[in-house]
């Protein structure tokens, strides 16, 4: 784990973005049961995170379509929450950075780490928000 006061700046990248931090098991839980569609952001002190993953995720929240709700969790910091978020990608295998969209509690879409890896924030972006608009609109009933 690294010093609180380093992941600060990492954190605050995306809840200024109005991403909410989920650090328990316990909240992870309570955002996910909310009906509806949620990102679930596996934030990274590495430099895909920091360089193309936040970048990309804020840039696809300025979609016209995005998730009802907006979690993260810090890998390697909140280990508790970051075992729980993952426990919703059944058959996955962890990652971090990723990035997932869930429809009421299950797993419709999962980027992993070797897709951020290997694109550029803006890419990311647009598949984000292409994601979004597939898995994220409102259906009327």
């Amino acid at each position: 784990m690294y010093p609180e006061i380093m992941v600060i700046p990492m954190r605050e990248e995306l809840t200024r973005a109005g991403i909410k931090e989920a650090r328990t098991a316990e909240e992870v839980d309570a955002a996910i049961a909310k009906p509806g569609t949620t990102m679930l952001v596996v934030n990274s002190i590495c430099g895909c995170a920091a360089g193309k993953m936040r970048p990309g995720v804020r840039l696809a929240l300025q979609n016209t379509v995005t998730p009802d709700q907006s979690i993260t969790v810090f890998a390697g910091q909140d280990r508790e929450a970051t075992e729980r978020a993952r426990s919703y990608f059944a058959g996955q295998p962890p990652t971090s950075p990723a990035v997932a969209i869930l429809r009421d509690g299950k797993l419709v879409y999962l980027m992993q780490r070797f897709v951020i890896e290997s694109n550029a924030a803006q890419a990311i972006g647009q598949e984000l928000a292409r994601a979004f608009n597939e898995f994220c609109v409102k259906t009327t009933a």
